[in-house]
């Protein structure tokens, strides 16, 4: 193995560790999140909205960021992305 593969399974692993709640966040978190953070969790129906909102941006902008990078649609000869292609 690499230094640098050692290095990011390290920092993975170490990663891993911190990504489940801990068992007080567990009893106080609704079902739904449960396991996944820290916290009192969602205290309103409003917070529930605001997270929704959040994610739709999320997935609307990771779309569009695959879509303009597999296939950006520039047919311009002198466009930079031509420098590297070539």
């Amino acid at each position: 193995m690499k230094n640098g593969e050692k290095i990011l399974t390290s920092v993975l692993m170490l990663g891993a560790i911190g990504v489940s709640a801990c068992e007080t966040c567990q009893t106080r978190q609704p079902e739904i999140t449960k396991n996944l953070t820290h916290g009192a969790g969602p205290e309103s129906d409003w917070d529930w909205f605001i997270v929704g909102i959040v994610m739709l941006i999320t997935l609307v902008a990771f779309y569009y960021t695959v879509k303009y990078l597999v296939k950006p649609g520039e047919r311009n000869k002198d466009h930079i992305k031509h420098s590297f292609l070539q």
